[in-house]
């Protein structure tokens, strides 16, 4: 096989496909929770510290300047999208647990094979 079909068979595979999605939507929604911190949560904080704008706090020492605001909103984007996944995970594990836990059905081959199974078994009593 040469490099190069191999490569498409790998590509082509579903999990390299739903992994690909997966990142693509996964940047989408970080962008989305970076929105929502920077134009809603942090003004909202802001606005209860007295009216600061947290994202510009800064301490400077020496030449370095150490951008404390950009960190903190940062780490609350981090937790929001923590908080989403683990939530989307639970729900789809939920989901698994129940799946699980039915009785699979039986297909209509299966239960005319168990009737004929019992009407044999009648009959070899006879």
């Amino acid at each position: 096989m040469s490099f190069i079909s191999e490569f498409k068979a790998f590509a082509m595979r579903g999990n390299v496909i739903d992994l690909a999605v997966a990142v693509v939507m996964g940047a989408a929604f970080g962008k989305i929770v970076s929105s929502l911190v920077d134009g809603i949560i942090m003004p909202v904080i802001g606005l209860l510290l007295g009216g600061i704008n947290i994202a510009d706090k800064t301490i400077t020492i020496g030449q370095a300047v150490i951008k404390w605001g950009m960190f903190l909103q940062s780490i609350i984007d981090f937790t929001i999208i923590a908080f989403a996944i683990f939530v989307a995970i639970k729900a789809l594990n939920s989901l698994q647990k129940k799946q699980e836990a039915a009785p699979p059905k039986s297909s209509d081959e299966v239960i005319l094979l168990g009737e004929i199974r019992d009407l044999l078994k009648a009959n070899k009593q006879k």
